[in-house]
């Protein structure tokens, strides 16, 4: 998550600035050639080049609220998550405790157990995280040539690569046991394993006597949430915006900008000396104010990409932890995550 109010040109530039290379060029080409060839017939009115920027503006404009919709999607279930992590941890400490109907436990099985089960919650958050970053085939970096390196230069300035110290495959499994975690490594998709083992658990402990029915039903009935919220971040990762919107607005801006100058053209040709060449960094301008509109809107469609526009699951996760931990009574925490670079991730 990106967290400064404002974004200095340099990080701009940074971002978008080098499609202005490209723009000035394709621009020069064509003053150059209608100045010094006198080629008047490559001008166009500029009236049906303003209703073709006109409408890509809209359909721009529509891809950017969708991209823009999915990410506050994300941001809200993990809002959820948050809520329901906290409510985890309390009913665990409140429903399991030294009054159980198993008088066979004693008090420190009784701490085993919610250290137990608190701490897999834990490590379930952060399997799911490190899942949810996995590319996909529509994501940049999965992209062939020019648009990898970006992404991939923007992962390690403003995305994860400020962050591979904490996302470590340690990271996410020291919680568990080592035999649980062994058995992890053999399922496709951990996190759902980690709360089937919680439902397990309890049924355990019910069927023990540790647990009440009543209780174990409140308490499944969050897991159920977990995996509710669960299905809706694996369904923004793995079903893309669909591709007719995020893909052809890129070629309707693409032509938007290759008819661009012939209009500027005809709007400057009446003007004498060196005033012409004002239409170059104009309609580079315009143009790149296109580029840059719908460049913001495809990295903002895929909220999991490890880039700096990504919610910031690491720091929910580490938040939640320490949260449970205290609930534990434990005083040692791991330290909050920290804005590097002006990104939270």
């Amino acid at each position: 998550m990106l967290v400064y109010k404002q974004f200095k040109l340099k990080r701009v530039f940074a971002f978008a600035g080098y499609h202005m290379v490209w723009l000035t060029a394709w621009v020069s080409v064509v003053a150059f050639s209608y100045q010094k060839f006198e080629l008047s017939w490559l001008s166009i009115p500029w009236v049906p080049i303003a209703l073709i920027g006109t409408a890509v503006a809209f359909y721009v404009g529509f891809k950017n609220n969708s991209a823009y919709d999915r990410t506050w999607e994300a941001r809200k279930i993990w809002g959820a998550i948050v809520n329901d992590s906290r409510a985890w941890g309390s009913m665990v400490k409140a429903y399991i405790d030294d009054y159980s109907l198993d008088k066979n436990k004693n008090s420190q099985d009784i701490a085993d157990i919610k250290k137990s089960l608190i701490y897999r919650h834990i490590a379930w958050l952060y399997c799911l995280r490190n899942q949810l970053l996995k590319p996909t085939d529509w994501e940049h970096e999965r992209q062939g040539g020019f648009v990898k390196f970006k992404a991939r230069q923007f992962r390690k300035k403003y995305g994860l690569g400020l962050f591979e110290d904490e996302i470590k495959d340690a990271e996410l499994y020291h919680l568990l046991s080592n035999d649980e975690y062994q058995k992890l490594k053999h399922y496709k998709n951990p996190a759902t394993h980690l709360i089937d083992q919680q439902a397990q658990e309890l049924a355990q402990l019910t069927k023990a006597g540790t647990l009440e029915t009543f209780r174990q039903i409140e308490l499944q009935k969050l897991l159920n949430s977990f995996y509710e919220q669960q299905g809706k971040c694996e369904r923004i990762k793995k079903f893309p915006l669909p591709r007719q919107y995020g893909n052809i607005s890129q070629y309707l801006v693409s032509i938007f900008i290759f008819l661009l100058p012939f209009g500027m053209m005809s709007e400057f040709s009446g003007l004498t000396g060196g005033a012409f060449y004002w239409s170059i960094p104009l309609t580079v301008l315009v143009g790149w104010v296109f580029v840059v509109m719908e460049t913001v809107g495809d990295y903002t469609e895929n909220p999991f990409e490890g880039m700096g526009n990504d919610i910031p699951m690491l720091s929910l996760c580490r938040t939640i932890e320490n949260d449970l931990r205290q609930m534990l009574n434990e005083t040692e925490l791991p330290e909050d995550i920290k804005i590097k670079n002006g990104v939270l991730m």
